[in-house]
Order: structure tokens, then sequence, then C-alpha cells
């Protein structure tokens, strides 16, 4: 065995269930544990700092399943990370996994554990060497400011090392992927508190929840900020049922198995055939543009615009793909008239937001094995043939062709457009994270009403439509 088959065969893991399948009480139950412990963890300061200057980057807060200035400020960014560049160098061929066979793919998780370790280590100092997250300025220039900074590290280090594991942890004893568990947790909490939090903040005349903000409006007289309450509520649930129709339609083609005649099935292709990759990437390369510009600023070299005051920016590449909130501005100015430089900045946004996803759509297509070719050799390994065809990979591939390329466009073009719609409609939470949310919650729903449906509580099985 060669020294990296050693070193990944020994990294630690999260030790698997002997039996070879779980209950559907037992997976609820480890499911619940991890999800109390990521919110405990997302509740724990990190020790010793002083500036949080990620707070403003929410967008990048989702996507990563993080709570910045807590012991998992990383979230799952460094797992994604990984799996994104492992996938991309497997798909191209620069670095080739036989995914076919059980030891090609111990060798592909290993591989892949190795990166995330990395990573978590590589961007603790990132975020905390570049200020991201930083000592109080009272200890710059002191000794003691290099011992802080080593500190933080090592809790972001720490606590990376924690998602790392409890995503073992889901992914082994409890429902799906941890991955998607905490991007959909992260999103919800942040959704349920705009919507019901009553707690009035100091200085502040109403509370932030949309839903109490609603109706102490109501109360005091205030139209306009009731108007505004009730519109982002209804935008939230415009953009959850489009989502969830969109995430509901598929293309399904009939196969049939050659060596078994009159036995065929449908393979389905989801509309939104990438699911939610796409936007994850645009929202991501957005995050990345506003992280970098404000850390460019603050070294005096705002190359992609600047940033006021409160964090928002106000000049430049990143603000044109800032997406502002047009319904906030016509309710609050009473007309649709609110200025020409808010309308283009929301039609360049939207044109970024629907272009980016197309582009990433193709691009994931062809480097994850998406492709019509990859189906179609997937296919023919599994026995499965066109009905009145013969058995013929390129046959099999010019159909797919046919369904994959126009579904990877208009995929990407419709979870890029909610995604922008959300955001300029003042939706709870962002377009990005409800997108995120409705999608793993929904392919949850349809994996445990696949494998639980016959041994969960009769009054869950009747909730799960069964």
């Amino acid at each position: 065995m060669s020294l990296w088959q050693t070193i990944i065969s020994n990294l630690p893991e999260v030790e698997g269930p002997t039996q070879k399948m779980l209950s559907f009480r037992e997976k609820m139950k480890w499911t619940g544990i991890t999800l109390v412990v990521f919110f405990v963890l997302g509740l724990m300061p990190l020790f010793g700092m002083g500036i949080n200057a990620l707070q403003k980057f929410e967008t990048l807060s989702i996507i990563f399943g993080a709570e910045f200035g807590s012991i998992i400020s990383l979230g799952i960014g460094p797992i994604v990370t990984a799996s994104i560049v492992l996938q991309l160098l497997n798909g191209s061929g620069i670095w080739k996994f036989d995914l076919s066979t059980p030891e090609g793919k111990k060798s592909f998780q290993g591989t892949q554990k190795f990166m995330s370790l990395f990573f978590i280590l590589f961007e603790s100092a990132i975020y905390v060497f570049l200020g991201g997250l930083a000592p109080a300025e009272q200890f710059r220039g002191t000794p003691l400011y290099l011992q802080i900074q080593i500190i933080l590290v090592f809790q972001l280090f720490l606590g990376g090392l924690l998602i790392l594991f409890l995503d073992e942890v889901v992914s082994k004893w409890g429902f799906g992927s941890g991955i998607s568990l905490f991007i959909a947790a992260g999103v919800s909490k942040s959704i349920f508190l705009q919507a019901f939090n009553w707690i009035v903040p100091k200085g502040a005349t109403t509370p932030p929840g949309a839903i109490p903000a609603f109706f102490v409006s109501l109360v005091s007289g205030d139209v306009t900020g009731a108007v505004l309450a009730i519109s982002a509520v209804l935008a939230t649930i415009l953009v959850f049922v489009i989502a969830v129709y969109a995430q509901a339609m598929k293309v399904e083609i009939p196969l049939s198995f050659g060596m078994i005649r009159g036995h065929g099935i449908r393979w389905p292709l989801s509309f939104i055939y990438t699911s939610n990759i796409p936007v994850i990437l645009v929202a991501a390369l957005i995050a990345n543009f506003q992280l970098w510009g404000s850390l460019l600023q603050n070294i005096g070299y705002p190359l992609l615009g600047t940033f006021g005051s409160q964090g928002n920016p106000i000049s430049g590449f990143v603000y044109w793909i800032q997406g502002p909130d047009i319904v906030r501005s016509i309710i609050q100015q009473h007309t649709l008239f609110i200025g020409a430089a808010s309308y283009l900045q929301a039609s360049f946004y939207l044109l970024f937001f629907i272009l980016g996803s197309v582009v990433f759509s193709i691009f994931w297509v062809q480097t994850a094995g998406m492709d019509a070719k990859s189906q179609a050799k997937q296919m023919i390994s599994s026995g499965l043939q066109i009905p009145g065809f013969r058995k013929d990979e390129r046959v099999l591939e010019k159909l797919l062709s046919r369904y994959i390329w126009p579904l990877t466009i208009m995929g990407g073009i419709t979870v890029g457009f909610l995604a922008a719609l959300a955001d300029l409609t003042g939706a709870l939470s962002r377009g990005t994270g409800i997108l995120l949310a409705v999608m793993i919650i929904y392919r949850l729903y349809e994996d445990i009403a696949r494998q639980h449906m016959m041994d969960m509580n009769p009054v869950m099985r009747k909730f799960m439509g069964g």
C-alpha cells in the first residue's frame, strides 16, 4: 500500500452502524441530536475575537451553514469546497478515480476528507489573518495579538472538525447528508426569526419579525410599515410555491430491460436538472466578490468597489451585483418611479444571476458526469435500452441529448430567476437560501417516503401521504 493510501485509510472517522438498515425512529433520533448540537455550536462565540467583519455577508453564511463569530464560522464551506474541487478534478480526468469499484470509492472519500481537513486549516487562517475575524484593536502592535490570532485559528479549526464529524454522523446514522441538513436548518432558522421575532431592539419601535411588525404597525396606524411586513411574507410564500412546483416537474423517459422482455421503467429527468448547484455557485461567487472587495478596501485598494459605513456596497462592481429591494422602495415612496438607477441595478442583478446560473449549469453537467453520454453509458451498464431500438449507447445518447440540454438551460434560467426574484421582492432570508431549503427538504421528503414508509409511526405515515 502506498504512503498516500495509508494516510487516507487511517484518517479518523465516525463508525457506521453494524446493521444494514436503520429504522425510521433511530435515524430521527440521530438527526435530531445532530441538529441540537449544530445550533448549540452556533451560539458559542469565539474566545478572543474583537472584530467580526464577516457578519455582513449573510449570503455566504447561508450557503455555508455558518454562524460568523461562533466556533462554526467556517460551516460546511471547507467540505463543499473539497467536494467541488475533487469532483472537477475527477470529471476532467486530471485526478481520476474508479468510482465503479469499492476501492475507488473508498479512495475518493478518503481523499475528499483529507482535502476537507486542508481547507479547514487554510480557511481558518484566511479568515483570521486577513482581518475577517480578528482580535480587538487594543491588542494590535502587542505580542498578544499574534497569540490571540493563533487561538482564533485553533478554535475555527476545531469547529470545522466538529462539523466534519457531524456530517458523517448524519450521513451514516441519520437522514440525507449533514451538508444539506445544516443548510436547511440555517435557512429555516433565519426565516423563522425574520418572520416571528417579537423582541424589540433597543431604540426601535417595532419588532424585527415581519408578522409581529405587521400587527404592531396596524395597531399604531402605520399603513406603510404593515404593507412592508406583509409583502415580505407574501414574497416568501410565492417563491416557496413556485420552487416546489418547479422541483416536482419531471420528464420521464420510457426504458426497457434488454434481458427481460416486457419489463421496463421510466427514467426521471428533473426539470431543474442540476438542482441547486448553479444557485450555490453564483451566490458563492457574488459573496466572494463582496468579501474580497471589503478586504481590499480595508487595505486601501478598493479595486472591486467601495462599501459604506453599514457595510453595504455603494459603488463599483460589488454595487451592481447587489440585489436592491425594489418592492420595499416602491412601498416606501408610494410610487413606481423610484429612479432609473434602482431599476438598472435590479436588471443587472437579475441578468447576472440568470446568466451565471445557466453557465454553471452547463459547466456542472459537463464535469459532474450528468451529460447525455455519461447518462447513456450508465443506463446501458444497468441493462436498460430504448423500447423498439437495438441496444446501442449512441442511440440512447442521441435521445437523451434532446432532453438534457434543454433541461439544463431552462432549469438554470428558472433557479437563477427565482433566487434573484426573492431578493428583489424582499422575501425573508435570501433567495438562494429559500431555494436551497425548498430543494433540500423536498428531496429529503422523497427519500424518507421511499425508504421508511412502512416502519414509521401511523400518524407520521399519514402526514407523509402514505
